[in-house]
């Protein structure tokens, strides 16, 4: 922690999880304000909460487990979440 009590970003699987939780976190917002949400907020809890234990297991030493969960919270986000999908898009 810092002097003034702030914790600091120190380690890359700080600013990586820090990163891939603010992208959802603006994918959420931005979801959020459409008329027709597409998904609900239980979908962000398995994403978010990998960010959480990833930045645990990588500041303990586990980097595999660690980088493994984080292609894993990356893969659900891009599959489930589907970041990229216009909402105006037709299925066939």
């Amino acid at each position: 922690m810092g002097l003034t009590g702030i914790p600091k970003l120190e380690t890359v699987y700080d600013w990586v999880t820090v990163a891939v939780f603010a992208g959802l976190a603006v994918l959420l917002l931005q979801r959020s304000s459409e008329e027709q949400p597409r998904d609900k907020l239980i979908h962000y809890l398995p994403p978010a909460a990998g960010c959480g234990i990833s930045n645990y297991l990588g500041n303990e030493g586990f980097a595999i487990p660690a980088v493994a969960l984080l292609v894993g919270v990356m893969a659900y986000i891009y599959f489930v979440l589907k970041p990229f999908e216009r909402s105006d898009e037709t299925h066939d």
